[in-house]
């Protein structure tokens, strides 16, 4: 029984390395848009205030840093946090309702997966001083900075392009 249980698990994680694989090798390239280009410096300038909605964005910075580097661009990623975003990246939740820390949850393991891929992460101190935050209570890796307004001039005069995340 644990030799058929055994076969099952390797036939079963064979076909969906087959089917990810696939899938990979099927995806539309960016081609015309990166000819050229051998670093992608990016700023997402996130100003989402709604929990539900921060996991999923944060995927799709994910699988962008992953498209950029199986496409041979080197990842220069930063994201900024500001306005009511910051509540979102606090570890203090008390101000969060009992239904929305899941999502919080679901985005602080997101955090830690772009960090892990290089991404450098920020949030305005206007915005948590707004807002009530604690700057010492910033999930671990997010750097407070003064105001995101004043990094999204430097990052851009820099030759970073900005993506709203709203």
């Amino acid at each position: 029984m644990k030799t058929l249980k055994r076969v099952a698990y390797a036939l079963f994680s064979a076909l969906l390395l087959t089917a990810v694989t696939a899938q990979a090798a099927d995806k539309p390239d960016d081609a015309d848009a990166l000819q050229g280009v051998s670093e992608g410096k990016v700023v997402f300038d996130v100003n989402i205030a709604e929990p539900q909605k921060l996991p999923l964005y944060l995927m799709v910075v994910s699988e962008t840093i992953d498209d950029l580097k199986r496409q041979g661009v080197k990842p220069d990623v930063i994201l900024t946090f500001r306005g009511k975003a910051v509540r979102l990246i606090t570890t203090d939740r008390e101000q969060i309702e009992l239904t929305d820390l899941e999502y919080l949850e679901k985005s602080d393991a997101l955090i830690k997966e772009l960090q892990g891929k290089g991404a450098r992460m920020e949030a305005c101190s206007v915005a948590t001083r707004l807002f009530n935050v604690d700057n010492g209570e910033l999930l671990d890796g997010i750097k407070p900075v003064g105001n995101t307004f004043v990094s999204l001039i430097g990052y851009q005069a820099q030759g970073y392009s900005t993506i709203p995340l709203y």
